[in-house]
């Protein structure tokens, strides 16, 4: 049964129940009933703030030794002192990413049967209701073809459209008016206190238009008044004008609406679903069915919390929602990536020192996590886009800040490119967060295998990254190793020597920043051999590699987060750094590494039990998607279904709790639905290490399903079908020549893949058919 619907009998009362639609670029999340409905309106580049040189009060090399001295002499707190002195600039106008506006519609009439829902197989919000026994509809698409958000709404009965359309902005500098038959054109600058001046922002611009089939359109109060239409129409479009060379942007949103009204709605839909179907009917998921399928999607949350296991499509929509999130926030031409919230805001994170940025620390990397292996490659493109920006932003704060070669960024950054640390070094001073999102160059290389994309965009931004850690990095007085620092853990603390009278947050050599090194140092070394260049930076990244420290297992048996067994502050702490060594590295594998791999799960283990965890959304993610790299689906599945369950709202979408990093309310973060799918996936099919392996963490929850669709590295495309837990089949289609190591079970065949083939296995791993050419 095909049923990507999340359904409701009831209004959404809020933002938290709303409905969220995207193009890649605005952003609409629906909400209300039959009386009245709110669209909020978001747009990707309406940001406050502005490009600013962050100053630094370091002076570069001299300092950064001086500095190191006392880290290494075991005097945390003149180490600490110093850094915030040297490393804690101040904040400037770092800006956030503002809604634009509210589109409020009020309804004259009431009704009953009344039904909403999400389709993700044509990314449209319906309502239907009766109205004394005549059906009412409305419909609200996003599209990207066309790149406005538009409305029908119509009736059964001849003249039963009637409704008045308001807009509502908010910052202070907002301004709308009604000016031709039907039609509101607004502005606005995207202006706060918080995290800016009040004062720099970028200039939005933008039309709502309202066509009626019959009946007649007034204004009364600043609003537009369809009374007794057969059908109306609603077309809403804005721009902004950020980074825009072209003088003519603010008159973008008058050509967008007027070219969406001369196509008319019914080919306008049309283009919209076949443009996103393109992308979405790639992959199938099942994962089973119960009678639960069928009751709307709040009521099956609330049964999800007493008996998860009684609904296992919930997962599989869980999984096909990330998507359908996927290509409505991040297209191929999207102007920037996915920020904390997607494209989307629920106004909460703006009022207070959170912010809808880009924090470098893992969310903004989850959110795209699954881009690659759930067959949506061309996400990632506006990520690179922003890396290969950032990566030249960060030239001058790796000078200013270190005296070091290369590029550099930090815990979190903006629309403006910010890449220096964060204004306090307790928590922002992580000198690997421009190296961790750039590691999805590396996974877009390692998916795609695109030589030119390797030669012309990952190897040269990641050699930059070579470059700045070949300079900044220092060996190790005591141990000798190549280390970084002093840097933190994100976002975690630690008790030096058993003191216990004051956590420390900086040491030199955080696990974190050693495994993204040394993934950086051999991805740049293999790419330089294959591409046959800089023989020089070989020997040199040869040489490093050979001096960077290993994982160490501490005295609880625990993975160490730092170089040294410190105690942890707080060890029911929401992050999972140094497991990245476990997931998306793979320099922990329980095939090739079992003691680490034993260490790894000890530190999960740890994590887990503490009463007082923090439960975070992508914490949860990551405790899932951890386990499941441990091939453990049993654990990986009870933590999923916790995200699920009691981190996500009705609408599903996943947030953060009061009092986590300062929230104060439940906050929508995107990343946990896509930390959420990742997890998923790597339950069914796994690609590292050199190797595809076939239902590795498969849960006894699902015992019978199908997935199509799926990528693994090397360029392949993966189907597989099981029964009682048993691999059926799996089917593989290679676009490229590639060799890698198949695995399913305690069987291991070596597999080599001809181009353009598709190969097809059973249980025992014995090919049942091949064919040549391509298939889908």
């Amino acid at each position: 049964m095909k049923n990507w619907k999340l359904w409701y009998s009831s209004p959404a009362v809020n933002w938290q129940q709303g409905l969220p639609l995207g193009n890649g670029r605005l952003g609409a999340v629906v909400y209300g009933g039959i009386a009245n409905e709110t669209w909020r309106m978001t747009e990707l580049t309406y940001w406050s703030g502005q490009a600013e040189r962050t100053p630094s009060a370091s002076k570069g090399r001299a300092d950064l030794d001086r500095i190191r001295q006392p880290f290494f002499a075991g005097n945390y707190k003149q180490g600490e002192e110093l850094a915030s002195q040297l490393f804690q600039p101040e904040k400037g106008n770092f800006g956030t990413n503002l809604h634009i506006c509210d589109i409020l519609l009020q309804f004259e009439h009431q009704g009953e049967d009344f039904v909403r829902e999400l389709d993700l197989d044509h990314a449209l919000v319906r309502k239907t209701y009766n109205v004394n026994g005549m059906a009412v509809s409305r419909e609200v698409l996003a599209t990207h073809v066309d790149s406005v958000v538009a409305s029908r709404l119509w009736s059964e009965h001849k003249g039963g459209i009637s409704f008045s359309l308001g807009i509502s902005g908010s910052t202070p500098s907002f301004a709308s008016s009604l000016t031709n038959m039907g039609t509101i054109a607004f502005e606005g600058k995207a202006t706060e206190t918080i995290h800016s001046d009040g004062e720099c922002g970028v200039f939005c611009k933008g039309v709502v238009k309202v066509f009626a089939s019959g009946g007649a359109i007034n204004y009364e109060s600043n609003k537009i008044v369809v009374e007794n239409a057969d059908e109306a129409f609603i077309y809403f479009a804005v721009n902004t004008d950020y980074e825009q060379d072209n003088e003519q942007w603010d008159k973008e949103a008058e050509r967008q609406i007027d070219q969406a009204a001369a196509k008319g709605f019914s080919k306008l839909k049309e283009a919209h679903i076949a443009d996103y179907r393109r992308l979405f009917g790639r992959v199938d998921i099942d994962l089973g069915h119960s009678s639960r399928a069928e009751l709307p999607i709040d009521e099956r949350k609330r049964l999800f919390l007493i008996e998860p296991d009684a609904d296992p499509q919930l997962f599989a929509l869980f999984f096909q929602y990330g998507r359908y999130l996927m290509i409505a926030g991040s297209r191929a031409d999207s102007p920037l990536p996915m920020h904390l919230q997607g494209i989307w805001n629920d106004g909460e994170a703006n009022l207070m020192e959170w912010s809808c940025d880009y924090h470098l620390d893992i969310n903004t990397e989850m959110n795209y996590y699954p881009a690659e292996v759930s067959n949506l490659s061309e996400s990632q493109l506006p990520l690179i886009d922003f890396i290969d920006r950032l990566s030249i932003a960060g030239q001058s704060t790796a000078q200013d800040f270190y005296g070091c070669k290369g590029w550099v960024a930090h815990v979190f950054t903006n629309a403006w490119l910010f890449t220096a640390p964060g204004w306090q070094y307790t928590w922002g001073l992580h000198v690997t967060g421009g190296l961790w999102l750039a590691t999805q160059l590396r996974e877009h290389y390692e998916f795609g295998r695109d030589r030119n994309f390797l030669e012309d965009k990952a190897y040269p931004i990641l050699k930059g990254a070579a470059a700045f850690f070949l300079d900044y990095m220092i060996q190790h007085p005591k141990y000798g190793w190549l280390v970084t620092g002093p840097s933190n853990s994100p976002e975690n603390s630690f008790y030096a020597d058993g003191y216990k009278e004051s956590a420390h947050h900086l040491s030199m050599g955080a696990t974190l920043d050693q495994v993204l090194v040394r993934d950086l140092f051999s991805f740049c070394l293999k790419s330089a051999g294959l591409l046959q260049v800089d023989f020089e930076l070989q020997d040199k990244l040869k040489h490093a590699l050979t001096l960077l420290p290993p994982l160490r297992i501490g005295t609880n048996g625990q993975l160490q987060e730092w170089l040294e067994d410190y105690e942890e502050a707080v060890p029911d702490h929401r992050h999972l750094s140094h497991l990245y060594s476990l997931y998306p590295s793979n320099q922990i594998t329980p095939a090739g590494s079992a003691e680490l791999s034993a260490a790894a799960r000890r530190t999960l283990e740890n994590r887990r039990s503490r009463e007082d965890l923090e439960d975070v959304e992508f914490t949860a993610a990551a405790f899932s998607v951890n386990f499941a790299r441990l091939h453990d689906g049993e654990r990986a599945y009870g933590h999923l279904s916790h995200l699920i369950g009691q981190l996500s709202f009705d609408n599903l979408l996943t947030y953060s709790k009061p009092g986590i990093a300062g929230a104060e309310n439940n906050i929508f973060v995107v990343d946990g639905n896509f930390g959420g799918m990742a997890a998923m996936a790597e339950m069914l099919l796994q690609s590292h290490a050199g190797e595809i392996h076939l239902l590795p963490a498969l849960p006894k929850k699902w015992p019978t399903g199908k997935v199509s669709g799926l990528r693994a590295k090397g360029n392949l495309e993966v189907d597989i079908s099981w029964e009682n837990g048993i691999l059926v089949e799996a089917r593989i289609q290679t676009f490229s020549k590639d060799q890698t190591l198949l695995r399913y079970a305690n069987q291991a065949l070596l597999f080599e893949g001809e181009p353009n083939c598709l190969y097809v296995f059973d249980n025992q791993l014995s090919r049942t058919e091949l064919r040549r050419g391509i298939y889908k």
